[in-house]
C-alpha cells in the first residue's frame, strides 16, 4: 500500500487566490501559526477561516471574535479549504473523517495513525472526496529521502531516538512520575513505533511521520526510542538511523533549541509554518510535507 504519493495538481485553482484555513487547537503551535497567517498570511496567500480551542478562553480577546468556533461541529458551517489540527490525537480519530468530507486536512498529530483503522478509513475518506491528507514533517529529517528509499524497495531498517528533559515528555501511565533533577539519562521505551504511539502521543509525531515515510516497514516495522536526560536543558535531540542494502547507512543527529517543559522544539515550529505553505500549491491523496 503507498503511503505518500507525489503531488498532483488539483490544488492549480487555488494559487490564484487565498488558502482559506482553520487551525485546532491553540496551544503554543496553534497559536504560532494563527500569528503567522495574521501577519503574513496576504502575502503567502493564506487567511483564517476560523480557530478552535477546547477551552475558549484562552483567546482573551486576541482574535476577532467572527474567527472563534466555540462548537467544533459546526466547522462545516465555515468556508474552509485546509483544515490544520494542532492539539491531540483524540481529535483526529472523532473528527478527521468528516473533516476529510469537507477540505483538505493536517494531521499536526500523526501518532493518531498508529491506529491502523484509523489511517485506513483516512485514506478512504480522502479518496472518496478528493482532498489530501497531509502529514507535516515537523522534527523528522531527510523524511522525502527515507520516503525515496522506501518507494524504491531500498529501506532495509528505520530506528527514531528522542531525547528530551523529563519535563518535555507527555506519557500516559505515569511512566516518568518518578524523575528527579539530576537524575541523569534513563531510557524510557524500545521497541516498535506502533507500541509506543499510545504511550507518548503528544511526543512522538516525528516518530509517527518516520513511519508514514517508510510504509513499507510501517507503524510496526520502524523503531522507535525515547529517552529522558535531565542535562538536556535547552534542546531535544532527534537521532535518526537508516539502513538500506550492501551495508548502507545514514545516521543523523537533530538538536533542536527547546524550553524546559516544552514538548514542541523551537525549530519544529517554522517546519510546520512551511508545511502549511505547501498546501498552497501542491495536492495528493496523502502526502509528507
Amino acid at each position: 500500500m503507498r503511503n505518500l504519493l507525489n503531488p498532483l495538481s488539483h490544488f492549480a485553482d487555488m494559487t490564484d487566490r487565498a488558502l482559506k484555513v482553520g487551525i485546532v487547537g491553540y496551544g503554543h503551535l496553534g497559536q504560532f501559526l494563527v500569528e503567522k497567517i495574521q501577519k503574513e498570511g496576504p502575502e503567502a496567500g493564506l487567511q483564517l477561516a476560523f480557530v478552535w480551542n477546547r477551552n475558549a478562553d484562552k483567546f482573551r480577546d486576541s482574535l476577532p471574535k467572527e474567527l472563534i468556533l466555540h462548537d467544533l461541529s459546526d466547522f462545516t458551517c465555515r468556508d474552509t479549504d485546509v483544515i490544520v489540527e494542532v492539539c491531540h490525537p483524540m481529535i483526529v480519530k472523532e473528527f478527521g473523517v468528516r473533516f476529510l468530507s469537507h477540505a483538505h486536512f493536517m494531521v499536526g498529530s500523526p501518532s493518531a495513525l498508529s491506529d491502523p483503522q484509523l489511517e485506513q478509513d483516512l485514506r478512504t475518506a480522502a479518496k472518496q472526496h478528493g482532498k489530501t491528507l497531509y502529514v507535516p514533517s515537523g522534527a523528522l529529517w531527510g523524511g522525502q529521502d527515507i520516503q525515496k528509499m522506501n518507494d524504491s524497495g531500498t529501506l532495509r531498517a528505520l530506528s527514531v531516538r528522542m531525547s528530551k528533559h523529563p519535563s518535555c515528555f507527555r506519557l500516559t501511565g505515569g511512566l516518568l512520575s518518578d524523575w528527579r533533577e539530576g537524575e541523569g539519562r534513563r531510557v524510557l521505551y524500545h521497541g516498535s513505533v506502533a507500541e509506543l504511539c499510545p504511550i507518548a502521543p503528544n511526543n512522538v509525531n516525528t516518530m509517527a511521520a518516520a513511519a508514514i515515510a517508510a510504509s513499507k516497514l510501517g507503524f510496526n516495522g520502524v523503531t522507535g526510542e525515547i529517552v529522558s536526560d535531565t542535562a538536556l536543558s535547552d534542546y531535544h535531540i532527534v537521532e535518526i538511523e537508516v539502513t538500506g542494502p550492501d551495508g548502507f547507512t545514514v545516521k543523523t543527529v537533530r538538536q533542536n533549541p527547546a524550553k524546559l517543559g516544552a514538548v514542541t522544539g523551537n525549530a519544529t515550529y517554522n517546519s510546520f509554518w512551511s508545511s502549511l505553505l505547501v498546501c498552497k500549491g501542491h495536492g495528493g491523496r496523502v502526502y509528507l510535507c
